[in-house]
This record gives C-alpha cells, sequence and structure tokens, in this order.
C-alpha cells in the first residue's frame, strides 16, 4: 500500500523534502514509517498525527493514508511558564509581513465556576510533552489551513482572578483561514495537551481535569 508523509521543521531539513511517498506492507502501522524513512535514529519525542489526527504508533495504516511526522518542540513560540503571558509577546511571534489577519485568543480566570466562587486557579503540566502536543496542534493546523505562523503560551502555577491563563496568536493572509484556526486550537489544545487545573474556593478545591 501507499501512504503520504509529511515532514516538517528539521526532519523536512534531514530527509531533503517536505514530503514522502512510501510503499509498505499490508498491516503495517505508524510505528513503521520511520523506519522506512531511512533517516537514522527516530527523533525522542516525535509524534505522530494519521490523516490530521493525533494517533498512536501501533494505528493501523491504509492505503492512501496521509502521516504528518511532527518534531519536538524547539521552545519559542510554544511555551508553558510560570510567569505572566504577554500578549503582546505571542503576537510578535505570528508577525508576518505577508499576514492580512493575526487572530488571538486570551483565556483568562473567571470569579464564578459552576455556581461557586473561585479565588485562584492552580495548573499543572507535564511541561515537556505539552509543549511538543503544541508544537504538534500547529503543525496540524498549518496542514489544515493557510497560514503563515502559530503561537501558543499557557501559563502554570497559581493564576489569580482576571489573569490570562492561556494566550493564542495565529497569522494568516486572509482573517477566515486566522479565524479558523485560532478556534481549532483551543479547543484542540483542552482536548490533548497534559494540562490540569484546580479550582480554589474559599471553603475549598477541586481538580477539574485537563484542559484550559
Amino acid at each position: 500500500m501507499r501512504v503520504v508523509v509529511k515532514l516538517f521543521a528539521a526532519l523536512r531539513e534531514r530527509a531533503g523534502t517536505g514530503e514522502q511517498v512510501l510503499e509498505l506492507g499490508a498491516g503495517s502501522r505508524l510505528a513503521d514509517v520511520w523506519p522506512a524513512l531511512g533517516l537514522g535514529e527516530e527523533p525522542e519525542g516525535l509524534l505522530y498525527a494519521l490523516n490530521r489526527d493525533y494517533a498512536q504508533p501501533d494505528a493501523t495504516l491504509r492505503d492512501g493514508d496521509e502521516v504528518a511526522l511532527i518534531p519536538p518542540v524547539s521552545g519559542g513560540a510554544f511555551l508553558v511558564t510560570e510567569s505572566p503571558l504577554s500578549l503582546d509577546e505571542v503576537v510578535a511571534e505570528v508577525a508576518d509581513e505577508r499576514a492580512g489577519a493575526i487572530v488571538t485568543f486570551t483565556g483568562t480566570v473567571r470569579s464564578n465556576s459552576r455556581g461557586r466562587d473561585v479565588e485562584r486557579l492552580e495548573y499543572e503540566a507535564y511541561t515537556e510533552m505539552a509543549e511538543s502536543v503544541m508544537t504538534g496542534i500547529a503543525t496540524v493546523l498549518k496542514a489544515r489551513y493557510d497560514l503563515h505562523e502559530v503561537a501558543i503560551h499557557h501559563r502554570v502555577g497559581n493564576v489569580g482572578i482576571g489573569e490570562a491563563s492561556v494566550v493564542i496568536a495565529v497569522s494568516a493572509p486572509h482573517r477566515a483561514d486566522a479565524l479558523a484556526a485560532c478556534k481549532d486550537a483551543i479547543d484542540t489544545l483542552k482536548e490533548t495537551v497534559p494540562l490540569w487545573k484546580k479550582e480554589v474556593y474559599e471553603s475549598g478545591e477541586e481538580w477539574i481535569g485537563r484542559g484550559s
């Protein structure tokens, strides 16, 4: 069977191309793609997307599938930090003179949740994986939409009422793709990034689970 493999950043440079077509045997899995490329040792932290959705290495491939190899995080535009977030910094990371639109999303801590008064939120993350998954989100978005750049910063630790917990910026030639990609970015982040939040009340506290 034949699958299309998309490569990005350092992986693209190593391969000398952003796309390869592989012939694989029936029953092959995602984990078989890297060895078939013949690019040496598999990078630690490599993530896979299958037909533009994240997938585990043991996922079975079918003829005509599109596989994206998502390299490890390089820092910068995808950041988990205890420091206060800056919208200006995130916008600067996606600025591009070709862009006709820069769309941003800022998630802030509200004072009331599910009928209870909130004093603050406490965020915890598996930081190294979280930043890698954010990088993967951006890679998938760039394959899905006509974009220039994507940046995502997320706060961890104690975050007070009114403070930003997450800031996202997307630049694109046209506003429609920028708007759609920004919405997809926050929705996907809430579902896939290993971040957890605890709501702290005057009378107690509760872990809410993954997401912002």
